[in-house]
């Protein structure tokens, strides 16, 4: 018996509010930029590329560009996508600061 291996997708398991809030916080914690811009891609493909577009008012193409780990999506895009998923940002900081 042979086994079936089938690549692992983090848009497969993307499936509540709560997993896409843990899995960006964790990515943004992390702090590389083209990480983040690929996590936003995992969660739009989750969410459907097109109802992502609609809900930004971007082109599809766009979207699937800039939410690449070869992305650089402007700040009101990133913005944008976040509000499409239902999340906005927020700044913590960053560890002791008195």
């Amino acid at each position: 018996m042979t086994a079936k291996i089938t690549p692992w997708d983090a848009a497969d398991f993307l499936t509540t509010p709560d997993r896409i809030a843990e899995y960006l916080d964790a990515v943004f914690d992390d702090g590389d930029p083209a990480t983040i811009a690929a996590a936003l891609g995992d969660v739009a493909r989750a969410k459907g590329m097109s109802q992502v577009a609609k809900d930004t008012g971007l082109a599809r193409e766009a979207l699937y560009r800039g939410l690449s780990d070869k992305g650089n999506p402007q700040l009101a895009t990133v913005l944008d996508v976040l509000k499409s998923f239902g999340l906005k940002l927020s700044v913590t900081p960053i560890g002791d600061t008195a």
